[in-house]
């Protein structure tokens, strides 16, 4: 404010301009109460302080409010007054009541209107705008022009029909104005349908004050009504505003979670992965456990041949004695036959103990040639029992090998249908939330240009309407025919718009079908999560079954090694306690599996709980959908209604204007002349 007042000081004093006392009061009284408000009202501006006014208000003051109401301004200083304001960028609200401004002001508060960005509210009450329709016009060509006020005070202007229907245009093409205030001009019945005609096309107007126009009272609440439209349009469409923010909101949170769960999945995967790779580790530890055993068993096959060495070694040292009895007996028998000639008598005694001894020998031969068949045969068995058990303990590593690889193959599929099923399930994921987006969006479009196509022909069909009655006014007979014609006319147009209506239902139906078949998609998804999960106990129950052979195999080999000597029972005995060992540790395999299929069904619940969340936001969609349609048949209704309002009234006005035709005096004069 201080500087408002050096600058004005100074720019009087550099013009030779004597600076009024009453400005320079109120603008001390401004600047003490430290406000954005310059009330000159009741003061007598001059030309020359006006000019003054205006290169002070070119320099962007702190003042937002500027009051210049009931300040006999002239002609030319109105116009050097708001000339200055036209760059202006901090005054918003403007009081130019009760300064007669006639046909220069209006000009100019045209270009005000059309130059300056920052005015939000102008009080023109008590001038003399309206007088003067070539400078009305242009305030109403600044009007249409003028992107930032909202508030238009034209109270007591000497408006009539012809200013009105200026002012229509300049609302046409107007779209920020939102409270007009027409109060005691003399508009009348043309400019009141002009005015309805503007507003019905404007969607901004939110309050119209008509009273003291000479307006028919039908007119008058038609304007009531689509000032209320309008009220009630803008209220819906910020309605839909915060609905659409909450839903993007909502949407976003829908993606954290999911974005949370798909974190979790994971998770939970690369756990299953860290304990796959723990089971590999273990049963790479018990294959080791094998191997170590197969050595034992490699050892023990050793020390048995070992011992069939020995035995061999016997058998060779019993043949050894056999060949020297064998010799003893020669020696024996050459004896005999030196003795024979010198003792015949001591042979026949000594013949028989031969003849015994001889027995024994042989006995004793047929005995030990009966052990060497049987430690022979005994050998051989060791041998073809050593044998199998190499070709049993071979057997068994392949079938290990072939598990382990059969394992790792089944794991890298595994993981890769994973990877896959969670590329699939983030890229639909995508694809619903865009498509549903799109939807919306194209819904609303839609709506937007349904909604705006009837208004149009609704003002089409208003423009017929007083083209009509107008024609009604100038010939009887030729409006009867034109009658005939707009109702034939208004006949196809509301079958043309019943048409519209129909198929933009059905276009609604299928977009419903279209987002059921989504769901039923999203559904498929789901079926094919759980084939998967199924698939995966399906593998599950095939590597327990491959457990049970393997099982069942140990025990075979258990029961083999049952049935060896008794001689190797501590070795058996310990082998057993190993492979006790080993089935505990696959047990405790086992039990991690239970874990494992735990995990699966706790993935199988979360899929279930996402399935209900997309069902749920589906089923949210769909109400929304349904509260859309319901909005749409009551807008219908009420254009329905309103046009039969319109038919109604033109029936009336029809009735009155050939009332007073045929009791004018035209037409008393008319009736002999037929």
């Amino acid at each position: 404010m201080e500087d408002f007042k050096r600058t004005y000081l100074r720019l009087c004093k550099e013009g030779g301009v004597e600076p009024q006392d009453s400005i320079v009061v109120q603008l001390q009284e401004s600047r003490a109460a430290q406000g954005s408000r310059l009330d000159l009202s009741g003061q007598i501006l001059s030309a020359d302080t006006c000019s003054v006014l205006a290169r002070a208000f070119q320099r962007d003051t702190a003042f937002t409010e500027v009051s210049l109401s009931d300040c006999m301004l002239s002609e030319e200083g109105a116009k050097v007054l708001l000339t200055g304001l036209f760059d202006n960028t901090t005054v918003k609200v403007l009081d130019l009541k009760g300064n007669n401004l006639r046909s220069t002001g209006a000009e100019v508060l045209g270009k005000l209107l059309a130059r300056n960005k920052t005015l939000r509210r102008l009080v023109l009450e008590w001038n003399a705008l309206g007088v003067w329709d070539e400078a009305f016009s242009l305030f109403c060509d600044g009007l249409a022009s003028n992107s930032t006020l909202t508030h238009l005070d034209l109270r007591n202007n000497q408006i009539n029909h012809h200013g009105a229907s200026e002012l229509a245009l300049g609302l046409k093409h107007n779209s920020n104005l939102e409270v007009l205030d027409l109060r005691w001009n003399n508009i009348g019945l043309l400019g009141g349908r002009s005015l309805l005609e503007a507003v019905q096309k404007n969607k901004s107007i939110m309050q119209l004050e008509m009273a003291g126009n000479n307006i028919p009272s039908d007119i008058l609440k038609a304007l009531e009504q689509t000032t209320g439209h309008n009220s009630d349009r803008q209220s819906t469409l910020r309605d839909s505003h915060s609905r659409t923010q909450v839903l993007s909101k909502e949407i976003q949170i829908l993606k954290e979670e999911k974005g949370k769960q798909f974190l979790g999945l994971m998770e939970t995967i690369d756990r299953q992965r860290d304990e796959m790779g723990r089971s590999n580790r273990s049963t790479s530890v018990q294959i080791g456990q094998l191997q170590e055993a197969l050595n034992e068993r490699k050892s023990a096959v050793n020390s048995l041949t070992a011992k069939l060495q020995m035995t061999e070694a016997a058998l060779t040292l019993s043949e050894q004695k056999n060949h020297n009895m064998g010799e003893l007996l020669t020696r024996l028998k050459a004896e005999k036959e030196e003795r024979r000639e010198q003792q015949s008598r001591e042979r026949k005694k000594e013949q028989e103990d031969s003849v015994l001894r001889e027995g024994k020998l042989f006995r004793e031969t047929q005995n030990l040639t009966e052990t060497n068949l049987q430690l022979r045969n005994k050998v051989e068995e060791m041998e073809r029992r050593c044998k199998s058990q190499q070709q049993q303990i071979f057997e068994l590593k392949q079938e290990l090998t072939n598990s382990t690889a059969e394992f790792k193959l089944r794991l890298a599929q595994a993981e890769d249908r994973l990877e896959i099923e969670k590329r699939r399930s983030k890229q639909t994921l995508e694809d619903m939330d865009h498509l549903r987006q799109k939807e919306v969006e194209h819904v609303n479009r839609h709506l937007e240009e349904s909604e705006r196509a009837m208004q149009e022909r609704i003002f089409k069909l208003e423009g017929q309407r007083i083209q009509l009655e107008e024609e009604i006014s100038k010939a009887k007979a030729a409006c009867v025919t034109e009658r005939a014609q707009a109702e034939e006319e208004l006949g196809r147009v509301r079958a043309q718009v019943r048409f519209e209506e129909q198929e933009h239902v059905s276009s609604l139906e299928e977009k419903l079908r279209s987002v059921r078949s989504s769901l039923q998609e999203v559904q498929l998804h789901c079926s094919q999560q759980k084939q998967t999960i199924s698939e995966l106990h399906a593998k599950n129950s095939q590597q327990s079954i491959e457990m049970d052979g393997l099982r069942r195999r140990i025990e075979e080999l258990q029961q083999e090694l049952s049935s060896k000597d008794q001689e190797k029972v501590a070795e058996v005995s310990r082998v057993r306690v190993e492979l006790q060992e080993q089935i505990g540790h696959l047990q405790a395999e086992r039990t991690a599996q239970g874990g494992l299929k735990e995990k699966i069904n706790a993935l199988e619940r979360e899929i279930k709980v996402l399935s209900s969340n997309h069902r749920e936001a589906l089923l949210d969609k769909e109400s929304e959908m349904s509260s859309l349609l319901e909005k749409l048949r009551l807008r219908e209704a009420e254009i329905q209604r309103m046009r039969e309002d319109e038919a109604q009234r033109a029936s009336y006005l029809q009735s009155a204007i050939l009332t007073y035709v045929q009791g004018s005096p035209l037409g008393h004069y008319s009736s002999p002349k037929k």
